[in-house]
């Protein structure tokens, strides 16, 4: 898959309208479409790596900062005093449906365990 076949790639460069919360250098963060919880957002890279699975060790550093704009964004979003969840889906069992590694962070609400 090319960049330019991958929606979070287009949505990433502002080829694709989405409601865009944080952004920088690095990462994007936008509103899910089919939200599962009061809040509820992405965070992709802005470089297209296609899993968790696929990262190597040179996307610590991407990684890394996925996770520090998720806790960005949910300070922002008011829900990190109560809790948020980060969720990342790995392959097709997982759930992950867009093949560009992204994390769900969902709150706002009591989220049960296990989940799914």
């Amino acid at each position: 898959m090319t960049s330019s076949d991958c929606i979070f790639c287009r949505i990433a460069s502002g080829d694709i309208p989405a409601d865009v919360v944080y952004k920088d250098p690095h990462v994007v963060a936008f509103r899910d479409i089919d939200p599962q919880a009061p809040v509820h957002f992405l965070v992709i890279p802005r470089r297209h790596v296609a899993t968790l699975d696929a990262a190597q060790e040179s996307d610590r550093d991407l990684l890394g900062r996925m996770f520090l704009a998720a806790r960005d964004q949910a300070r922002a979003d008011g829900v990190a005093e109560t809790g948020y969840r980060t969720v990342l889906n790995v392959g097709a069992d997982a759930g992950q449906v867009v093949q560009h590694v992204h994390m769900h962070v969902l709150g706002g609400r009591g989220l049960g365990w296990p989940p799914g």
